[in-house]
């Protein structure tokens, strides 16, 4: 009854708005609301202009589309959707809910084949399961087809930077990006500065405290702050934050590329080739998914994939405040504001708008002047890692649409899609949400001038690492089976109940078992277009662990040297 309410409330406010849909309005909020701009107050027009005209058929529509709640988002809900119905006289509903409850929606829209939403802001990790299933909109044919009318001629689609992550092995885009946040390493550089902390821990470690680039240094780190350092400016603290309540964003934690990070998988950008950050094995050239076991050639259960379970488990359990264990994604990293944590391994740049919110409203890791105590970069990477692997992950919200919606709302819908992302509005979004999609826009002058305000955000994506981040790719064949059978045994390691050993060894057989049934499906009624698994036959692992490359044998030595760099001359490297 309260959601209709308040879609009633919404919809009446936009209606009242809407009726005046044109020109006079495109300016109005060129002028109020959209600046700064990569264009010129008379292109924004322009691109205005276009909407305007194209959306004159669905003029007095109603929409409604769906994403995730995070800022990004709540300012296309709150904001873009009135700025949109204004100029175009189309109405938009555009709801908001958790990541699980996105995914759920468009599983079951997938399954039913009911239009719930005429489109979603989806996650590009099922690029494997669009791909596959043909359920969703192929973009590139739409753009030049069907949708060709309403396909705005400004687009610039090469401007996406995430542009390869929402293109299926066919070369076809299936997805366009809306926002992109990766996760990276991030730690209180007033603190690494203090020469009484640089000068104790040298002594101890016998090299310098600075950024860790393998996970010896920062073990070492999260070890120094917890049980050396003990307390800061009168507040206890810790090396190390991180989460384990049993959830589905649990099960996310890992397959965000965490067993990369260690060093499970293949080489290969933008992800690995056989072997992706899921353990999934598919040999270059096909697109059938040949086993998540190390019997069957993947990695889920492998060497690598233990000790990256194994280390996020000690860590949470011997460095992280008290608590974490049962904090949620949501939950442990705005807690970094309390300003009682050292580091943070896997930190997701979305909570950027969040880390940088003046010191009167609760943030303890800005100074008197607003400026960041703490910076961002890369992520150490594990003893299993090898040049020419991906570091971490990269999410990438993005548009998508299903051809069970109906042509005319599709439409709609994707003249909307477009808005959000487009070059009149994109550069100001991204400083409401610090979500870069595109080239144009992390390049603006705007955020040179801002840079220095946010933590070494800018200068990341300005640098050629970022493609060392991706998302999950094309390797994995249904996202939604398999994501969720992820945070049940990674939960149970957290517990107590199973050792990272028996519970990667139980997740591999669940996926090769999912996978089992998804074979079936594929070779009796082509559901996965013929790309669905063909899973290799059960082998000795010892035969695959003497192969070269994934997976990768157990080393005799899984802590070696700690390696650390120093983050000025890392922000010069980015620089050049």
């Amino acid at each position: 009854m309260f959601k209709k309410i308040a879609l009633f409330t919404a919809v009446a406010a936009l209606s009242v708005s809407s009726v005046y849909a044109g020109v006079d309005e495109a300016k109005k909020w060129i002028d109020d609301e959209f600046q700064p701009s990569s264009l010129s107050k008379s292109d924004q027009l322009k691109e205005m202009e276009w909407f305007i005209n194209a959306a004159k058929p669905f003029k007095g529509m109603e929409i409604n589309v769906l994403s995730e709640t995070i800022p990004t988002h709540e300012y296309e809900s709150k904001t873009l959707a009135k700025a949109f119905a204004d100029i175009t006289g189309i109405k938009v509903n555009h709801q908001l809910l958790g990541e699980g409850e996105v995914v759920q929606a468009v599983q079951t829209q997938m399954q039913t084949n009911r239009n719930l939403y005429d489109a979603y802001i989806n996650d590009s990790d099922l690029i494997g399961t669009h791909s596959r299933l043909q359920l969703a909109v192929n973009l590139t044919d739409w753009m030049a087809g069907e949708g060709k009318d309403v396909t705005n001629p400004n687009l610039d689609v090469d401007d996406f930077i995430g542009k390869s992550f929402t293109t299926g092995p066919d070369g076809k885009l299936y997805q366009l990006p809306d926002q992109q946040f990766a996760n990276l390493y991030w730690f209180r550089k007033d603190w690494f500065d203090r020469p009484e902390l640089k000068e104790k821990f040298k002594a101890k470690y016998g090299y310098e405290l600075g950024v860790p680039v393998n996970w010896s240094a920062y073990e070492d780190i999260a070890e120094f702050f917890t049980d050396d350092v003990k307390e800061i400016d009168g507040v206890k603290i810790y090396g190390h934050m991180d989460y384990g309540k049993r959830a589905p964003d649990l099960g996310w934690r890992m397959t965000d590329a965490w067993l990369s990070m260690a060093g499970a998988g293949s080489k290969g950008l933008p992800n690995g080739v056989p072997v992706d950050e899921w353990g999934i094995r598919m040999e270059a050239g096909t697109c059938n998914p040949v086993g998540a076991s190390v019997s069957r050639g993947g990695e889920t259960n492998g060497p690598a994939s233990v000790y990256a379970i194994r280390k996020w488990d000690e860590w949470l359990r011997k460095y992280a405040p008290p608590g974490a264990a049962s904090y949620d994604f949501y939950q442990s990293l705005p807690a970094l504001s309390q300003g009682n944590v050292a580091q943070q391994i896997f930190w997701y740049t979305a909570f950027t708008a969040s880390m940088v919110a003046p010191k009167s409203e609760g943030n303890n890791t800005v100074d008197d002047k607003g400026m960041p105590l703490w910076r961002m970069a890369p992520s150490p990477h594990g003893p299993y890692w090898e040049d020419g692997q991906k570091l971490g992950y990269q999410d990438a919200g993005s548009w998508t649409l299903f051809k069970s919606t109906p042509v005319d709302r599709r439409k709609a819908a994707w003249l909307y899609s477009q808005f959000v992302v487009s070059k009149t509005v994109d550069v100001k979004k991204s400083h409401v949400g610090l979500t870069f999609i595109r080239e144009s826009t992390v390049n603006d002058k705007s955020f040179t001038e801002r840079a220095p305000k946010l933590g070494g955000l800018v200068e990341f994506y300005r640098s050629p690492d970022r493609v060392m981040w991706s998302p999950t790719g094309v390797n994995v064949p249904d996202y939604p089976k398999l994501a969720q059978i992820w945070w049940q045994q990674i939960g149970d390691v957290n517990s107590g109940v199973f050792t990272p050993q028996q519970a990667m060894d139980r997740l591999a057989e669940e996926m090769d078992l999912v996978m089992a049934r998804m074979q079936v499906a594929d070779e009796k009624a082509n559901t996965y277009g013929g790309c669905g698994p063909r899973l290799n036959p059960k082998s000795d692992p010892a035969v695959w662990l003497a192969k070269e490359g994934s997976p990768k044998a157990k080393l005799a030595n899984e802590k070696p040297q700690g390696e650390t760099i120093n983050y000025d001359e890392l922000v010069k490297r980015w620089n050049k």
